[in-house]
C-alpha cells in the first residue's frame, strides 16, 4: 500500500506541476493589514499621542530607513501599532522597508494603503510600479508609473522605472528567432503523453476500488462545489481583503460576484470563525439598496463570499472619469445610499468601510451599498463595536482607535458626499487646517453646491461622535431639504 501511495503521489506532482501551493505565513508580517482582523488584539487602554511625538517617531523611522535597517523599521511600526500608536504615514514607510527587503508582494499591499490615504503622493505609485516591474506584471507597472508622472512629470525615479519597463517589454517582444529554444519533436511529446496516459489508466483500473472508497473531507467537497457550480469569467476588482470575480452560477443560471478572501487573513482558526460569524450575520440583510450576499463558502485554503451581481459602475470609477458630479445627481445617488445604511442600522449592523468604491451606481441612476465584508454588530453603550477595520482615508476618528458606532458610518457617508461634490476628500484639499481639523467649505471649492451643504457636512464630520449628526435618517432629512441651484457648471473649480 505504501508503494501505491508513492506512485499516486508521483503522478499527482507530474500532472499538476503548475498547481498552486499555499505559501507559509511569514512571522514578520505587519499588524497593520488594511482594515482587516489582526492576529493579536490589543486590550490596553488607548493612548493619545500628540503631533510632536508622532513627528519624532516618523523622523526616527526615516533615520532607520536611511541606515538600511529595513527589518527594524517594520518591527518598530508593528510595535507602535500594537500600542494603538497609529499614523497614516506608516504605510509609505512600510512600502519603502519591504522594497529594501525585496518583499514585493508586501510592497504592493502597503503602497496601495498609502495611495488610499494620500492619492496625490507620487512616491507610493512609484514604489508599487517598481514592485510590479520586479514581479513581471508590466501592465500594472505601466499604469502606476504613468500616474506618478502625471502627478510629478519631473520625477527622476519614475522616469527611471519607465525606462526599465520599456527595456524589458522591448526585450520580451523582440527576441530573435535564433535565440528561441528549439522545441522537442512532436512525435517525442506524443510518445511520452501516451505512456503517461496508459500508466494512469492502468493504476486506476488496478486500484479502482481504492479510489472509489477514498474519503473526502468537508473542505475538499466545498472546494469542488465552488469550481463545479461557478464558472469564473474575469477579475473585476481587488482590495485589501481579496480579489473579486465575475462568475456564472451554473445551477441557478445567473451572474454573481465572488470575493475570494486572501488566505493569510483567515489562516488563524479564531479569525476564520470570527469572520464567518460576521459574514453570516450580514448575509441576513435583504434590501433593494444593498448588494445581497447569497452565501458564504468555506474551503481549506480560503473563504468565498458569493454576492449579487450588479451592472453599473462604482462611485469611485465615476469620479475617476468625470472628476466630480453635480449636486442634483449626487442627491439622487445618496438617497439610495442612505436608504441602505438606514436599513442596516435598523438591524444593528454597522458597515465600517463605506467609501466611493463600495457605492455601486446602476445604469438607471439608482445606487446600492456593497461590501459589508468588515461590518460589525452594534453594541449598546458608549464604546460601540471594538476593532480596527476600514479604509484609513474614510475612517472616523474613533474608528481609527478601534471604537465603531453608527455615527462612524455617518462620518464616512459625509466624506463620500464631499468627495462626490468636490472631487477630493477634505484632507487633500488645499487650505485644510490640520491643526483645527476644520473642513474647507465645499461651496467655495466648486460651483453649483448650495451653501447649506457646508453646514450639513460640517456637522456630519465633527471629531466627537456625540456632537456629530446622530443618524443616517437625520443626515438624509437635512440633505433632502436642500434644493439644487438653478444652474450647475462642472467646468470650473477653485482648487
Amino acid at each position: 500500500m505504501n508503494m501505491f501511495k508513492k506512485v499516486v503521489l508521483g503522478l499527482s506532482f507530474l500532472l499538476a506541476g503548475a498547481g498552486i501551493f499555499a505559501a507559509p505565513a511569514r512571522s514578520g508580517a505587519p499588524l497593520i493589514v488594511g482594515g482587516t482582523f489582526s492576529e493579536k488584539t490589543n486590550t490596553q487602554q488607548t493612548v493619545i499621542f500628540d503631533q510632536k511625538t508622532r513627528d519624532n517617531e516618523i523622523a526616527a523611522l526615516n533615520e532607520r530607513l536611511k541606515n538600511k535597517d529595513f527589518a527594524g523599521t517594520i518591527h518598530r511600526i508593528n510595535e507602535l501599532a500594537s500600542k494603538n500608536f497609529l499614523d497614516q504615514r506608516f504605510y509609505l514607510l512600510l512600502a519603502i522597508a519591504y522594497d529594501g527587503l525585496h518583499q514585493y508582494s508586501d510592497v504592493i499591499y502597503s503602497a496601495g494603503e498609502a495611495i488610499a490615504v494620500a492619492p496625490q503622493d507620487p512616491r507610493a505609485y512609484i514604489l508599487r510600479a517598481q514592485a510590479y516591474l520586479q514581479l513581471g506584471d508590466y501592465d500594472r507597472c505601466q499604469i502606476d508609473v504613468d500616474k506618478a508622472l502625471r502627478l510629478n512629470p519631473k520625477s527622476q525615479l519614475a522616469l527611471k522605472v519607465k525606462r526599465e519597463l520599456e527595456e524589458k517589454t522591448k526585450v520580451s517582444s523582440a527576441l530573435p528567432a535564433a535565440q528561441k529554444p528549439a522545441s522537442a519533436p512532436k512525435w517525442l511529446v506524443m510518445y511520452f503523453i501516451a505512456i503517461l496516459v496508459a500508466l494512469v489508466v492502468f493504476i486506476y483500473l488496478r486500484y479502482e476500488d481504492v479510489f472509489r472508497r477514498g474519503p473526502k473531507t468537508a473542505f475538499n467537497r466545498k472546494e469542488v462545489e465552488v469550481k463545479e457550480q461557478y464558472d469564473f469569467l474575469r477579475q473585476i476588482g481587488e482590495g485589501g481583503m481579496g480579489k473579486v470575480y465575475e462568475a456564472y452560477d451554473k445551477v441557478l443560471k445567473r451572474k454573481v460576484a465572488i470575493k475570494r478572501v486572501r488566505p493569510e487573513l483567515v489562516r488563524s482558526a479564531y479569525v476564520r470563525e470570527q469572520f464567518l460569524a460576521e459574514a453570516r450575520m450580514v448575509a441576513l440583510l435583504r434590501h433593494p439598496c444593498i448588494v445581497e450576499i447569497y452565501t458564504v463558502i468555506e474551503s481549506e485554503s480560503s473563504l468565498y463570499l458569493v454576492f449579487e451581481y450588479v451592472d453599473g459602475q462604482t462611485l469611485e470609477t465615476r469620479l475617476d472619469i468625470d472628476g466630480r458630479i453635480p449636486f442634483s445627481e449626487a442627491k439622487k445617488i445618496f438617497e439610495f445610499v442612505c436608504r441602505g445604511l438606514h436599513y442596516a442600522h435598523s438591524q444593528d449592523i454597522i458597515h465600517c468601510d463605506l467609501k466611493p468604491g463600495n457605492i455601486m451606481i446602476k445604469e438607471d441612476g439608482t445606487a446600492k451599498v456593497m461590501d459589508f465584508g468588515v461590518a460589525k454588530k452594534s453594541i449598546d453603550g458608549d464604546t460601540g463595536a471594538r476593532t480596527v477595520a476600514g479604509t484609513p482615508a474614510y475612517m472616523a476618528p474613533e474608528q481609527q482607535k478601534g471604537f465603531m458606532r453608527k455615527q462612524s458610518d455617518v462620518y464616512s457617508l459625509a466624506l463620500c458626499l464631499y468627495e462626490a461634490l468636490v472631487g477630493q476628500v477634505p484632507w487633500s484639499v488645499k487650505g485644510f487646517d490640520i491643526a483645527t481639523k476644520r473642513v474647507y467649505p465645499p461651496s467655495r471649492l466648486a460651483p453649483g453646491i448650495p451653501k447649506e451643504v457646508d453646514k450639513l457636512l460640517e456637522d456630519a464630520l465633527r471629531e466627537d461622535p456625540r456632537e456629530r449628526i446622530q443618524s443616517i435618517d437625520e443626515f438624509w432629512s437635512r440633505l433632502n431639504a436642500i434644493e439644487p441651484l438653478p444652474e450647475e457648471n462642472l467646468e470650473k473649480t477653485h482648487y
